[in-house]
């Protein structure tokens, strides 16, 4: 029942705390003002530590300081009863403090003022307590007085001298010593015990020369006391010689009797010791026996933690700092000699006193809202939560409504004015407590602003810019930002508003600029402030300095020309190597430039033109260099240009050690450029003999570095000068410089373990690099176990980087390390890494295959899982093998290609989505379960079928023009129908430039493929939509846009010449031509044969002209050579022809062989056929057969000529 009771407040306390709507405590600003206004409950800011030990010969002062408004009234309580202090004299307190001061000037004894004190600090609105202070008294009484008989012992047996200190508070620091204030040495024989007793492992003869005392130091009074000292009278079987006293050899030639190992502290075989959390353990194990035993320590179960364990007083101490809980367990010390060994067990448990998980803190809080103190701890055992307000326990102060206690948890909710409190929260156990004060405190202010008012902000142009608004209230006000006082808030875009109140601009411009109002409000009232904003142009260097050389004695001179903003006035100083640069006498700036005159070798440097406003700055640097003064042979000049410098010369060795060396050269003439850097290069003749490699690199003001250098490595050196121009020729290689071997220090990378079959295990690893060798006979040793069986290393040694175990179960985890060795030792072991041997085909496939949610492109898979020890290898995935074995489209030929998809579940009921599936298409499919590298037997093969989609885009959509109206529209069917087509849908509209006009649509039959369009308007463009149909849907569109086409007839994109109408064209011109070329025949042959007269041969005139190819062009009269004329023709054959004709030249001329004198008769223009003479090209022969017969024509044209 009460366990019943228990979980129901627990449950209830859950619920509660998810439902909590609680506000963020207000937090309030560290503001004088604030500060001063506000009514705030007491703190305790000071006092002293819980155990308070104080020394008896000084004043006694108890600590107490605290703050709140108004300010605080202190009272004491004393072993728990009011500590009336004004009652004892030697009782004051201080000022505005609750320190108490308790004096002994006029008599009394501080013992008499042992006890518990606690202090309360008290305003109008709460009290604050202190911790318990345990105030004690130091004590250093005395040493008893006693008298000690000579201690008498064997040679070689055990000794423990004690001490037994008087007990002081706090108690004292032992340590021994003889009579002549000589430390007692010690040593893993003799030493001393945490006690403070002396503990000899065997006594020796020659230890009764001295005698022995303990001293006890007591920190408060800074005395030291003594005890009588012991003497020592060690009996010894055979005469003792001083003078042969041998440290290697102690007892000399006499026979002194062995012993096995006996602990003389602790005793017995185990022990335990208990310690708290954070403090110091401390176990000890002293051990008797001759020889002297050898102490070890371990920790059953675990290893000792090596960053906390240090072993002390010759290995007899194990000293843990900050002890923790994981520090608790078996610790077991063995003491051994030749003779034996023994062991002791020491059980350590570590308790804790409370410790903070989360402690209690101030809150502040407005009326009617919600908050929340939160007191958690820790201990061992768990400590007990208890409240107390305003010093009384919460169960006896007065009820509040509004605040409910739940375990370590008080909540409040719509807290009141007149409700704030000081809340304690106690933690305790058997092993200490913790006492936190947190006050709950309920104000009401109105907002106020606490930045200064209406500020200037100055800021650059393009740059992030924050303007504060700091602002507090109870309840906490809302803020918001105004700009030149109009619009809304200020959030968002270019603006954000911080929580804080303030404003950020991301980037200011120009148009930023003004005065921005913040305005805080709460329920109390509003407050504002303002902010003026400008926005200004950067600086900038315009004209920054150069780079110069100069000859020494001229003068050199830097520019550096700024521009800022008109209204920011700026300054302009001059640095030399990054120092304040002094003008002097010597060198002149003005507001553009320095002038160095009479330039010498101290002007040398780096020069910086700084440019500062008041809101920004920026610099410049160039270097100047100072060159000697230069001859007037031009070739010199010309060489005053800067070059690479010239190698490093004498390289020297100095300084050898193990891994490193001295490298000292001489730096080769700059020429003009200073040396920035040099290169150390090394080259080593066993490796890679001949090839240069870099080794680092140093700044150019040294030429002595010591070489960071790898064993068993025979080096030679180089450097390499570079400055701004170049690098330098490599120097002349220093003397070779041979390190010596050493063990090596790298680990060997990549270290694995994988099978390769499966009864094996390969174990690989990289090889070291050439110089990680660090010396001669390099190998491995892996070692390797299986893991968690608690058994032996397996180990190898090889200069291989394989190794592979064989004979091993199926994927079983091996811890796995290396280690490299070689002549010289072996190198750090590798962490461990985690191996598996070889996988096996897994013997479980999935069952029960099946399918739900069956949808066009995807489906859900569901299937029984594998046990996973079956896998037989690492759990890759279930792997799913599909494929579409074929459509429900009628005759639609499908690939059969098997898809792969991969499933990663180890739930119980295992699930999937298989996507990206054809629509209306039936699928077969089988599932396996894959390790790395084998797939389980197959499933059972489930079918099933996808639903109707949407079909796919049209496989080809082309545009064509019929004619000048007309478009034809041409496309072919879906590759993928993913159904059945139930037609075409097309939507095309009309394009002018960036306007578009309305919509049309038109749909199809499903064997329908092509269109004819007609267009109203011949210029319009147009943008068309096609898609496919099916039950489901429309599919994708296929966009395509018209050509642009113009006014003139648009012929199909075909071979004109195999057009009907074109052929029947060109024929009907042929005939036309072929009757002309007969008419003309006839026309020119109407006078049959006509009577030539006889000429004379005449010579040419002068303007006949004879072309290239033989032809005459006549231009008179005159009769052509080796021709006869006609005596006997008729006037009509003289008469000139009227009209013109084109001459070969390209000139209209009148024609001299016109019809006119073919009709009339004339003197040489025809000849004895009365053809034209002027007509043609073609050269008559003199010896040419006359005759009547007409010449023919040589083409149509002259043909038309002749009818005209």
């Amino acid at each position: 029942m009460l366990w019943q009771d228990k979980h129901a407040a627990l449950t209830f306390m859950s619920l509660l705390l998810l439902l909590w709507q609680e506000a963020a405590p207000i937090e309030v600003p560290e503001d004088p003002k604030i500060q001063q206004d506000l009514k705030q409950p007491p703190t305790i800011m000071k006092q002293s530590v819980k155990n308070y030990i104080v020394d008896p010969r000084d004043n006694i002062i108890i600590e107490c300081e605290a703050k709140g408004n108004p300010v605080p009234t202190f009272s004491w309580r004393r072993n728990g009863k009011f500590f009336n202090i004004g009652k004892d004299p030697r009782v004051t307190m201080r000022k505005r403090s609750g320190t108490l001061e308790i004096g002994f000037r006029s008599g009394g004894r501080p013992e008499d003022y042992e006890g518990e004190y606690q202090c309360f600090a008290t305003n109008d609105f709460g009290v604050s307590l202190s911790n318990k202070i345990l105030l004690r008294v130091s004590k250093a009484p005395l040493w008893p007085k006693e008298v000690l008989e000579p201690v008498s012992v064997t040679e070689g047996s055990a000794l423990v001298l004690p001490c037994n200190p008087p007990p002081g508070l706090p108690p004292p620091f032992t340590f021994w010593m003889d009579s002549n204030m000589s430390p007692i040495p010690q040593d893993k024989r003799v030493s001393m015990g945490l006690n403070g007793d002396l503990y000899f492992s065997n006594v020796l003869a020659q230890d009764a020369n001295t005698d022995y005392s303990c001293k006890a130091r007591f920190l408060f009074t800074h005395t030291i006391q003594e005890k009588n000292p012991y003497k020592l009278k060690v009996q010894t079987k055979e005469p003792y010689n001083d003078t042969s006293y041998n440290a290697s050899e102690p007892h000399g030639d006499r026979k002194v009797a062995e012993s096995t190992p006996t602990f003389l502290s602790p005793s017995g075989s185990e022990s335990s010791k208990m310690v708290l959390r954070d403090e110091q353990l401390l176990l000890e194990c002293i051990a008797a026996g001759l020889p002297t035993p050898i102490i070890k320590w371990f920790k059953k179960g675990g290893e000792l933690p090596g960053q906390k364990v240090k072993f002390e007083n010759f290995n007899k101490t194990l000293k843990i700092v900050s002890v923790s809980e994981e520090d608790a367990g078996e610790y077991v010390c063995m003491a051994n000699n030749h003779l034996g060994t023994i062991r002791h067990s020491i059980f350590v448990q570590v308790k804790a006193a409370p410790y903070w998980l989360h402690k209690p803190s101030d809150q502040v809080l407005a009326p009617e809202e919600n908050g929340r103190l939160v007191c958690r701890a820790n201990g061992n055992p768990k400590p007990r939560i208890e409240w107390l307000v305003n010093g009384q326990p919460i169960e006896s102060s007065p009820t509040n409504p509004n605040r409910q206690v739940l375990g370590d948890t008080i909540m409040f909710h719509s807290v009141q004015i007149g409700s704030s409190a000081v809340y304690q929260c106690n933690a305790s156990n058997e092993h200490g407590y913790l006492l936190a004060n947190a006050f709950v405190n309920v104000l009401d202010l109105p907002p106020r602003m606490l930045g200064p008012k209406n500020q200037l902000i100055k800021v650059i142009k393009n740059n992030r810019t924050f303007l504060d608004c700091p602002f507090f209230g109870s309840p906490l006000p809302e803020l918001r930002w105004f700009k030149n006082g109009q619009g809304s808030g200020l959030d968002g875009g270019q603006y954000r508003v911080y929580i804080n109140g303030t404003l950020e601009i991301k980037r200011a411009r120009a148009e930023d600029e003004g005065t921005y109002t913040c305005v805080a409000s709460s329920i109390l009232g509003k407050a504002e402030n303002q902010v003026r904003l400008e926005v200004k142009e950067p600086t900038r260097i315009i004209q920054a300095p150069e780079h110069q050389s100069a000859i020494r004695g001229s003068t050199a001179r830097f520019t550096c020309r700024v521009t800022s903003d008109p209204s920011l006035p700026v300054s302009v100083a001059w640095m030399k190597d990054d120092k304040p640069l002094y003008l002097g006498w010597r060198l002149k700036k003005d507001d553009e430039s320095l002038s160095i005159p009479n330039v010498n070798e101290g002007d040398e440097g780096t020069y910086t033109c700084a440019a500062k406003s008041e809101i920004d700055q920026l610099s410049a640097s160039a270097r100047l260099t100072v060159l000697e003064v230069a001859t007037l042979n031009p070739s010199v000049s010309s060489a005053l240009l800067p070059a690479r410098p010239d190698p490093p010369m004498d390289l020297d060795l100095s300084d050898p050690a193990a891994r490193s060396v001295r490298l000292t050269w001489i730096p080769g003439k700059e020429h003009r450029s200073p040396i920035t850097e040099f290169l150390v290069q090394f080259e080593e003749d066993r490796w890679e003999p001949g090839r240069w490699q870099n080794l680092s690199s140093y700044p150019g003001d040294l030429n002595s570095v010591i070489l960071q250098l790898a064993p068993f490595v025979n080096y030679q050196f180089r450097v390499i000068a570079i400055n701004s121009v170049g690098q330098s020729d490599p120097s002349r290689p220093s003397p070779r410089y041979k390190t010596t071997g050493a063990a090596p220090d790298a680990i060997p990378k990549g270290l694995r373990g994988w099978g390769s079959r499966k009864d094996n295990m390969e174990i690989t690893w990289e090889p070291l690099l050439d110089l990680e060798r660090n010396g001669p006979n390099l190998h491995y040793i892996v070692w390797w176990r299986r893991k968690d069986a608690e058994e032996e290393w397996n180990n190898l040694t090889t200069v291989g980087t394989k190794h592979v175990v064989h004979n091993t179960e199926i994927y079983v985890p091996y811890e796995i390390k290396i280690q490299a060795r070689n002549e010289f030792g072996a190198g750090p072991e590798s962490n461990l890494v985690i191996g598996y041997s070889g996988e096996d085909k897994p013997t479980d496939a999935p069952t029960d295959l099946r399918v739900s949610k069956v949808d066009s492109t995807k489906v859900i898979i569901h299937w029984n899982p594998v046990d996973l020890n079956s896998v037989q290898g690492e759990f890759k995935e279930y792997r799913l093998y599909y494929w579409r074995e074929s459509s429900q489209v009628p005759g639609l030929v499908v690939s059969k290609e098997k898809k792969v998809k991969g499933f990663y579940s180890t739930t119980v009921k295992p699930s999937g989505m298989l996507s990206d599936l054809a629509p209306y298409s039936n699928y077969k499919m089988f599932m396996v379960v894959a390790n790395n590298r084998f797939e389980s037997q197959p499933s059972n093969t489930v079918a099933f079928t996808t639903k109707e989609g949407v079909p796919d885009a049209p496989r080809f959509f082309k545009i064509n023009r019929r004619s000048l109206d007309t478009i034809h529209l041409e496309w072919a069917k879906p590759l993928e129908p993913n159904g059945i087509l139930t037609g075409y849908q097309l939507k095309y509209q009309t394009v002018n430039g960036s306007k578009v006009g309305p919509f049309q649509l038109e749909t199809f039959f499903p064997n329908v493929t092509e269109f004819f369009l007609r267009v109203p308007d011949r210029s319009s463009r147009y943008k068309f939509f096609l898609s496919a149909l099916t039950q489901v849907g429309k599919g994708e569109d296929y966009a395509e846009e018209s050509p642009h086409f113009t006014n003139e007839a648009y012929i199909d994109q075909v071979d004109i010449a195999t057009q009907g109408w074109f052929i029947g064209l060109m024929c009907a011109i042929a005939l036309i031509i072929l009757i002309l070329l007969i008419v003309c025949f006839i026309k020119r042959s109407r006078g049959g044969k006509y009577p030539v007269r006889d000429k004379k041969d005449l010579p040419l005139d002068a303007v006949d002209q004879k072309d290239q190819d033989g032809s005459f062009d006549y231009q008179n009269g005159s009769s052509v050579p080796d021709r006869n004329e006609n005596e006997n023709s008729s006037d009509e054959d003289n008469k000139p022809l009227q009209g013109s004709q084109t001459s070969l030249d390209g000139n209209v001329k009148e024609s001299d062989d016109s019809l006119v004198d073919y009709g009339e008769g004339g003197d040489g223009q025809f000849n004895e056929d009365g053809s034209f003479i002027g007509q043609y090209t073609v050269k008559k022969d003199k010896d040419e057969t006359e005759g009547n017969e007409s010449s023919e024509a040589t083409s149509p044209v002259n043909a038309i000529y002749s009818l005209a």
